[in-house]
Parts: C-alpha cells; sequence; structure tokens
C-alpha cells in the first residue's frame, strides 16, 4: 500500500483519468489530476509530484512538452507516459526525454500500480523542498 506519495495525473479523457485517479486514490496515492499539459505544468511547479503519469496527445499541450519542460528542473521525478499510440519513434523520443516507463493503452491497472510501485521504490533521489528550474 502506498504512502501517500504524490503522483500527478494528465490526462485528458475524463473516463480515463476518473478511473487511474480512483485506481491510485483507493491505492493509498495523493493524486491531483490536470487535463492537459500547461495544467500539468503548473502543478508540477505547485505540487512538487514524486511521480508524474501523462498520456502523450493532449489538446492545448501534450506529454511532450511536458517531457521537455521537466528537463529544464534540476530534479525532475520520474515520467510514465501512457498512450494508445503505436509509433516507435513516438516511444523513442519519449525514452530520449527520460520517461521511466512507457504504457500503451489499454493496459490493465496491475500492470500501472506494479509499475508505479517498481519507479517509487527504485527512485533514491535525494527529493529536494522545491523544484528549480535550472537557469535559476
Amino acid at each position: 500500500m502506498a504512502t501517500g506519495q504524490r503522483i500527478l495525473l494528465i490526462e485528458d479523457d475524463r473516463e480515463i483519468s476518473s478511473t487511474i485517479f480512483g485506481v491510485l486514490d483507493a491505492s493509498g496515492y495523493n493524486v491531483v489530476a490536470a487535463s492537459n499539459g500547461i495544467e500539468g505544468k503548473e502543478l508540477i511547479e505547485s505540487h512538487d509530484p514524486e511521480l508524474i503519469i501523462t498520456d502523450m496527445m493532449m489538446p492545448k499541450m501534450g506529454g511532450f512538452p511536458v517531457l521537455e519542460h521537466l528537463q529544464t528542473l534540476d530534479n525532475p521525478p520520474p515520467v510514465i507516459m501512457i498512450t494508445a499510440n503505436e509509433g516507435g519513434r513516438h516511444k523513442a523520443y519519449a525514452e530520449m526525454l527520460g520517461v521511466s516507463a512507457y504504457l500503451k493503452k489499454p493496459f490493465a491497472m496491475d500492470i500501472m500500480l506494479e509499475t508505479i510501485e517498481n519507479i517509487l521504490s527504485s527512485d533514491s533521489k535525494p527529493k529536494t523542498t522545491k523544484r528549480k528550474k535550472k537557469s535559476e
């Protein structure tokens, strides 16, 4: 069972977001959700998540710009990218941008929970109290 670790979920599909949110919340995670990358970037700054789960394709701003933004931070959290996209180039680009896991929709919730647990238990980097942009 999770110990209230903070997870930011960035997903535009309300049904998928609601399902993932409910499963994570029931598993003991402290979850905050955004419906696009713009909202997600704001929540990264204000909630300092320990893990981000982001969709690839979303209106206003998708997952790749979020990953690019994370590269400007000194201590970015690990990221799980979720997508229905089958393209190998997208997966390669996501991996180049540092995603910890890449899950293709649809996926079983137990697979997602296992992936989250593995990432959070192996993330032994010391956490700073507030992330700062590299240029600061």
